[in-house]
């Protein structure tokens, strides 16, 4: 997500089976109350400010998403196929989603019974389902999808525009307009088909297989491979301009821009190899087979999200969000949240890529973007709560997370060295990828690569209140 996400005053089918490793897998396993028939898979993963996103009790392998959406009614209908892996014996279980109407449901073919609940969506399989027994459940729908207004007062998930819609599922939205095992803990691989009135583009994540045209309307179908988290799912709509080619590295790029936003756009585009080259020279090989961008015009949207492999923005980007953006495909896509009190390891990571990137370019130093946040008084929003633990779902996008986030990786690098600094990104990003991490796991990889007891420093500028001593 780029900071500030909500422009603050302060500051600027082949599927694929993610592995998930035993601490995720205990989360996934959680249970809601027991049955003789069996036991019912949490209605959430425990998360401290989400309570309710994701599910318990069985893993999402792979989404089959088929989707049909008019922007003249704004109307959506769907159908998503999920391949799934129970962790426990589940006589019922939940999946995310909310609002739409559900017109059918099997589970393996058989119809479920479910009921919805808020936004879970409740469903009792004819049989109870036997731990580690695979199985799909299959979800037909339809209506007006619409989104979802986050703790902070913000809208994700499908914001219609005036010509289709701005599809951004963080942390919330993906339950809008699919039914998700909806938390970063669980990632799987996606094939979305979309299809659209012609003359429309419907784009979303990874590699696109193929498009037609027939009776008047265009069907867009994309394969994400590599494992991904609901909420970093898209299917924006709109007029666009596309344009494709595929790198000297064979990364196959898909840029689709609204024509409004297109001559301010065109300049840093130009620059996504570039940036993804200098990125996969620090932080290691790029994690995935496609790249791009998703230019919309959606003014009242007033944020930009890392959707895998191809961010969507809200208008033109200029280039210090083209690298905060593509530097989540390494920090927050490839290397995921174990909760969202976490997302610091997100923000601050990508807002200190953008420092490096114009220290390298040159731009300001990292140092002097430091000293310029430190020189804040006391007062300032800035420490208004500490990035490793913002206290609610309503700070996690505030800029404590971004900038003071950025500014402990300053420290750190100031105190291990550039070269030690630079070992401690990518083993995190090569050591985590297509899983997940927390926060006291960098911090023990640091002290590991560095040789370095680093306590205070992390103590001190990930969880203090207030303005931390000059360091």
């Amino acid at each position: 997500m780029t900071h500030p996400r909500r422009r603050p005053a302060l500051l600027r089918r082949e599927a694929v089976v993610a592995t998930v490793p035993v601490a995720v897998a205990a989360l996934l396993t959680a249970a809601g109350p027991a049955t003789a028939a069996g036991t019912a898979g949490a209605s959430g993963v425990g998360d401290p400010y989400f309570p309710l996103a994701g599910n318990g009790g069985y893993h999402v392998s792979h989404y089959g998403l088929t989707l049909g959406y008019d922007p003249a009614s704004r109307h959506l209908t769907g159908k998503a196929v999920l391949t799934a892996r129970a962790t426990q014996r589940l006589n019922r279980f939940d999946l995310d989603f909310k609002g739409l109407k559900i017109t059918g449901l099997t589970v393996d073919h058989v119809k479920a019974g479910y009921r919805r609940d808020g936004q879970e969506l409740v469903v009792t399989p004819a049989r109870p389902l036997r731990k580690g027994r695979s199985f799909r459940v299959t979800v037909t729908y339809q209506g007006r999808p619409g989104p979802v207004t986050d703790p902070d007062g913000s809208l994700d998930g499908w914001i219609p525009t005036d010509d289709g819609a701005f599809v951004a599922g963080e942390p919330q939205g993906a339950m809008t307009w699919f039914p998700a095992n909806n938390h970063p803990l669980d990632k799987s691989s996606y094939d979305i088909t979309i299809t659209v009135p012609k003359g429309s583009t419907a784009v979303a994540n990874g590699v696109l297989l193929g498009q037609r045209t027939r009776n008047g309307k265009t069907t867009f179908r994309w394969r994400q491979k590599e494992p991904m988290a609901a909420y970093l799912a898209t299917a924006t709509v709109g007029k666009f301009q596309v344009k494709q080619y595929t790198t000297r590295d064979g990364l196959k790029v898909y840029d689709a821009v609204d024509p409004r936003e297109a001559s301010a756009a065109a300049p840093v585009l130009k620059k996504l190899p570039s940036v993804l080259a200098w990125e996969s020279k620090l932080f290691g090989p790029y994690p995935y087979r496609a790249a791009g961008s998703i230019v919309d015009h959606a003014p009242n949207v007033g944020y930009a999200l890392e959707t895998q492999s191809r961010p969507v923005y809200d208008g033109a980007p200029d280039l210090s969000t083209l690298v905060h953006e593509s530097a989540h495909q390494w920090f927050g896509d490839s290397v995921s949240l174990t909760s969202w009190k976490d997302i610091w390891l997100n923000e601050g990571f990508a807002t200190y890529a953008e420092w490096l990137y114009a220290e390298q370019h040159g731009g300001d130093s990292a140092q002097k973007a430091f000293d310029a946040l430190y020189a804040r008084p006391a007062t300032d929003g800035l420490w208004a709560f500490p990035p490793g633990n913002p206290g609610s779902g309503a700070n996690i996008f505030g800029t404590p997370v971004y900038a003071r986030g950025a500014m402990t990786l300053h420290v750190l690098r100031t105190t291990v060295g550039d070269r030690a600094f630079l070992r401690i990104l990518r083993a995190w990003a090569t050591q985590h990828r297509y899983g997940h991490g927390d926060t006291a796991q960098f911090e023990r990889l640091a002290e590991r690569q560095s040789g370095k007891d680093l306590g205070r420093l992390f103590q001190t500028w990930l969880y203090d209140q207030g303005k931390p001593r000059q360091p």
